[in-house]
């Protein structure tokens, strides 16, 4: 099995040494996507609730890159800078997700440049 970098316009340009997504075989292993603006670099958003969206868009883009989208998402890790954030990253996930929602975990942990969220994902390739 060979591994294929996800590459796109769409997608924000990777800061450090990592592919936005990888695809191998019949999956694509997502970068976890932040809230960065694909055009400008710059972080989108103030809130917990404008970062998630921005992130979920970013990881829509890098999906649909490879050939699969958010609904054939089977499994996502949520990074959030402060778990109290929780429901309001929650409120914006579950409209991404609203049937058959992938197998998640959330965990906090230290987020550079202010970010507040990220999101990685593991998708099928139907």
């Amino acid at each position: 099995m060979k591994k294929e970098v996800v590459v796109s316009d769409k997608i924000p340009k990777p800061i450090a040494p990592y592919s936005p997504g990888i695809k191998a075989g019949n999956f694509v292993f997502a970068s976890g996507q932040v809230a960065f603006d694909p055009l400008t670099g710059e972080v989108v958003g103030n809130t917990t609730a404008e970062q998630t969206e921005q992130a979920l868009k970013n990881l829509k883009d890098v999906l649909e890159a490879a050939g699969s989208s958010l609904e054939h998402v089977v499994k996502t890790t949520v990074f959030l800078s402060d778990l109290n954030d929780f429901k309001e990253m929650n409120i914006v996930y579950g409209k991404f997700f609203q049937n058959n929602p992938p197998a998640r975990s959330t965990v906090q942990v230290g987020l550079v440049l202010g970010l507040k969220v990220e999101i990685e994902a593991i998708a099928i390739i139907p």
